[in-house]
């Protein structure tokens, strides 16, 4: 459940850009398909991700209101995440089909470029052409895969979307409830820190470097993906000196479902 909106309202004059004496060095990044090689994964910077620097313990303050609700966080019908998990891998295999088939138009159009100097009598043009003959029939039974990956995509989406949206709403209504008393918990809590809220937002190489005094402090982010998004919420503890390294990658996160 999504929490990060609590902090949009308030945040706003408590908010320190000031330089202090110790410094965070955060380093976003997160794999992702290569577009060039099929099933090949690359490494990406996460640029213009908002990175919030607290000196408390947010996700402490989100359990303890939790834990005082007088009635439970709506479930997620484990059915549900396995529907939107079969989504997922429905819409990565039309994606693949898709672009295998583009590959295949690219090279048919490469090789009508190729041929269309020579003579038909020579022997490239010849070889281009069985190659034309060859590829054709792949690009053929790319589309039929490509067309039936969509067909599946689309009717597991269609049986998802509404269970999901209602799911949601439930959920978003007991949270609006339960996390009422956010504000003023917040609020509480960096007083008693006498520190403020410090943010910054990564570099187009997913790089930031914030200033906050020494202490106890937790680098918090998300990275919303198709269906979940990546959640962070890490304890540092800042000196002087060299920055303290924070890295928020998938292997770092909390992997959290989203409708």
């Amino acid at each position: 459940m999504r929490r990060s909106w609590l902090f949009l309202i308030l945040l706003g004059p408590l908010f320190s850009m000031a330089c202090g004496p110790a410094q965070v060095a955060v380093t976003a990044e997160i794999d992702v398909p290569d577009p060039d090689a099929e099933g090949v994964m690359v490494t990406r910077p996460i640029a213009d991700a908002e990175v919030q620097v607290i000196p408390f313990d947010r996700d402490a303050v989100f359990d303890s209101l939790v834990g005082a609700s007088p009635t439970p966080e709506p479930a997620i019908p484990p059915d549900l995440l396995v529907a939107q998990g079969e989504i997922a891998a429905a819409q990565a295999e039309w994606n693949a089909a898709e672009a295998t088939w583009g590959n295949g138009r690219a090279r048919q159009q490469a090789i009508v470029d190729e041929m269309e100097p020579l003579n038909q009598a020579e022997a490239k043009y010849i070889t281009l052409f069985r190659e034309f003959q060859d590829v054709e029939a792949q690009v053929a039974r790319a589309e039929r895969v490509k067309d039936q990956a969509f067909q599946r995509f689309t009717d597991l989406q269609e049986g998802y979307i509404q269970r999901a949206d209602s799911i949601s709403f439930i959920r978003d209504q007991w949270a609006d409830e339960v996390f009422a008393p956010a504000f003023d918990v917040f609020a509480v809590k960096l007083r008693e820190s006498g520190q403020d809220i410090v943010m910054d937002t990564t570099n187009a190489q997913g790089y930031a470097l914030i200033d906050v005094p020494p202490g106890e402090w937790w680098v918090h982010a998300y990275y919303e993906l198709v269906y979940s998004e990546l959640y962070w919420n890490i304890p540092v503890t800042v000196v002087r000196g060299d920055p303290v390294q924070v890295r928020l990658t998938r292997e770092t996160a909390e992997i959290r479902p989203i409708f």
